[in-house]
């Protein structure tokens, strides 16, 4: 007797690809098998083109460093780049310095950036909510 489950091998409670494989074989490199339907899939594509069921697999990263921090400290220090310094971009925090934000445009267009969530950090992932 089989230890798949009639529902495709979904794991208890969750939807989406998982790493095992669905009737004992294992996906192919880059592949996983949503735990809907039991079809292949990339790991990286966001849902199922079968059934339509969420990638969990596909967890989006983001950075370690917070958004508020970021927004705080580019409205007070943000003529200073203390707010790029903070994300890693070490280059663009001195140009910051060296032209006093921008004159303020600069600044302001990073604070509307890391409020609307568009500011990335140095290794281009979003910042933390």
């Amino acid at each position: 007797m089989s230890d798949i489950s009639t529902s495709g091998g979904a794991v208890p409670g969750g939807m989406g690809p998982v790493e095992a494989g669905s009737g004992g074989q294992p996906p192919k490199a880059g592949m996983v098998h949503c735990t809907s339907c039991g079809a292949e899939i990339a790991q990286v594509a966001q849902t199922c083109p079968k059934c339509g069921a969420p990638n969990l697999a596909n967890g989006e990263r983001t950075s370690e460093k917070s958004m508020v921090a970021a927004a705080l400290l580019c409205f007070f220090f943000g003529t200073f780049g203390f707010h790029r310094f903070y994300v890693g971009k070490i280059i663009t925090g001195i140009l910051m310095i060296l032209t006093l934000g921008g004159l303020g445009i600069w600044t302001l267009i990073d604070f509307v950036m890391i409020i609307v969530g568009s500011f990335r950090d140095k290794e281009g992932l979003p910042l933390k909510r």
